[in-house]
């Protein structure tokens, strides 16, 4: 044998004498292989026997399981159902509340400021302020007009009551000396007469013509004093006239004590404060900056906080104000709410949109439209727990 044989032999293959024809293998060996053909069938028969009877063993259990499976699910519709058929739910619901937006009265620059974001503040309290200087001095020249008009209301108050004795005083004046302008007339009527009657040899041609002048200027002065009756006759009138004076001046003197009380509110209003109680939000300026009156510099958040939820149409069937209300947050899964049903908006979300949807043109397609409800909380507000706007929730209403 050469050394590939022994290498093949001490390896186990089979060497080129066991690969003759010739060569036929020993006895012993041929037992042990039909033994082991023998012992293969009966194994894998065992095996699936086995199989077979484990799958007999755990069939009735899985068909029992299966049964109890679907009894538990239909126990469960059935529960669901009779449980929630008088209720009525829906996630599209959020908090709600009203916002104040804050906006100055006057224009000027941010002196002071007092708040900050998300602060509790209460009704009274200072937010900010604005430079008052300007609006002193306007106050302070508004203060000096309404003293010049009040002095000029009293001047005029005593012209009244002075032409209230005046007017008939100057009237018996006039009237008496055109009653001696008469009584002249009369005296250079009777000389004038006299020097033209007699004989002018009784006379001097000066004498009759001093009485013809003094007779003139009589006339002349009874014309005068009649001029005057007539000038002094409508003491009402006068006495009207100086009353209307003092009503004009009274308009002045209301007209600065207006542009006082205004310069005094301006004061006022350069001092920003809380209308009511609320948190600070949306805060929108700083100090040094210059504002203008209307522009929004904070907002107020009210302490009420209400749920508005919007059902489906066909959710309101059942219900009406006063049903209670039990609420899920999804901020705070552990604190439940219960209130009720406040009131249903007389109108769906869509018909108070900028653009409501016009249905009676075009091709039409039906969409459930959703109605708002407000619900009230009753109970279950944690103080040390806040309720911002416009998170989520789940209330569901008890409709019996």
């Amino acid at each position: 044998m050469s050394y590939d044989e022994a290498e093949i032999k001490e390896r186990g293959a089979p060497t080129a004498e066991e690969q003759s024809p010739d060569h036929k293998p020993a006895p012993e060996q041929k037992d042990d292989q039909s033994k082991r053909a023998d012992e293969k069938p009966d194994a894998e028969k065992k095996q699936q026997d086995e199989q077979d009877k484990t799958r007999k063993t755990s069939s009735p259990w899985i068909k029992v399981i299966g049964i109890v499976v679907l009894v538990l699910a239909i126990a469960g519709g059935v529960y669901y159902y009779f449980a929630t058929k008088d209720q009525e739910s829906t996630d599209d619901a959020y908090t709600d509340g009203r916002a104040l937006t804050i906006s100055p009265k006057v224009s000027g620059y941010v002196v002071d400021l007092v708040v900050d974001d998300n602060q509790r503040v209460k009704a009274g309290d200072v937010l900010a302020r604005i430079d008052p200087r300007d609006y002193v001095v306007a106050r302070d020249q508004a203060r000096a007009n309404l003293e010049i008009a009040q002095a000029q209301k009293r001047s005029a108050e005593l012209g009244a009551a002075i032409a209230r004795k005046n007017f008939p005083a100057r009237l018996q004046q006039a009237q008496g000396q055109a009653q001696q302008a008469r009584g002249q007339l009369f005296q250079a009527q009777t000389d004038y007469n006299r020097q033209h009657a007699i004989a002018k040899g009784a006379t001097t041609q000066q004498s009759i013509d001093q009485s013809t002048a003094q007779l003139q200027l009589a006339q002349g002065q009874v014309e005068a004093a009649d001029a005057a009756v007539m000038q002094a006759m409508p003491v009402k009138d006068n006495i009207a006239q100086s009353d209307t004076q003092v009503s004009q001046i009274d308009g002045q003197v209301a007209q600065a004590q207006a542009q006082l009380d205004q310069a005094e509110l301006n004061i006022n209003y350069a001092t920003i404060t809380a209308p009511q109680d609320g948190w600070i939000t949306k805060r929108n300026i700083e100090r040094g900056n210059y504002l203008q009156p209307g522009a929004s510099i904070f907002s107020i958040v009210t302490p009420e906080v209400w749920i508005t939820a919007n059902f489906k149409e066909s959710q309101l069937a059942r219900m009406h104000s006063g049903q209670q209300v039990t609420i899920e947050l999804d901020a705070y899964p552990n604190l439940k709410l219960v209130g009720h049903v406040d009131s249903i908006q007389l109108g769906s979300g869509s018909k108070f949109t900028a653009f409501p949807p016009e249905n009676a043109t075009g091709n039409f397609v039906k969409i459930v439209q959703r109605v708002p409800v407000k619900i009230i909380i009753d109970r279950g507000m944690d103080p040390a727990v806040p309720l911002p706007l416009g998170i989520s929730v789940v209330p569901t209403v008890m409709l019996k």
